[in-house]
């Protein structure tokens, strides 16, 4: 991996696969929120724009990288991509000009699908409900991919659910990140 940025895909998801509905979360988890930022922070984040605009605005202290096909989505202070691989690209380039050891990508259902193939690893809150959504994470196929770390979080304070943290790193060699020579569209 020495010359390559490792894609690592970040998200929250419920115990029957979903992410998110009508464009929002659907939970609210104030401690797994701060871990999101750690783990993100000084980082290129890759997003979709539906993910990007449940945001609201780009998040400070990470380079938001925004894939979207509408040619006149131009919100300031984010990066435009036209596809993913373009997106991941910028990112690269992006993470080399940060010191960045990692590309994060955040979501939604769509662009996770897509980085699934690029991943080196998920980090992933399986969160302690099963609500009704519109947006679901792909499959993490057995075969793929393997657990090499297991943290049981309970809820805290400010979080509506238990969460358990699973790192899984990719099984097999193959795309698992954006070669770090490469130049960014």
């Amino acid at each position: 991996m020495s010359d390559q940025f490792a894609i690592v895909i970040v998200a929250a998801v419920a115990r029957n696969g979903v992410i998110g509905g009508g464009n929002k979360l659907l939970w609210r988890l104030s401690s797994d929120l701060k871990r999101f930022k750690a783990l993100t922070w000084g980082k290129p984040l890759v997003m979709g724009r539906k993910t990007y605009n449940s945001i609201g605005r780009p998040l400070p202290g990470r380079e938001t990288i925004v894939v979207t096909r509408d040619a006149s989505f131009r919100p300031e202070g984010v990066h435009v991509a036209r596809s993913l691989e373009a997106a991941l690209d910028l990112a690269a380039m992006r993470a080399r000009e940060m010191g960045a050891g990692e590309i994060i990508v955040a979501g939604g259902g769509e662009i996770y699908a897509q980085a699934m193939a690029h991943a080196a690893r998920l980090d992933i809150a399986h969160v302690d409900l099963a609500p009704e959504g519109d947006s679901h994470f792909p499959a993490i196929d057995p075969e793929e991919w393997s657990v090499v770390s297991r943290e049981r979080h309970e809820a805290g304070p400010d979080d509506e659910a238990a969460y358990e943290v699973c790192i899984y790193e990719r099984r097999r060699k193959g795309t698992a990140g954006v070669e770090k020579g490469s130049e960014g569209a």
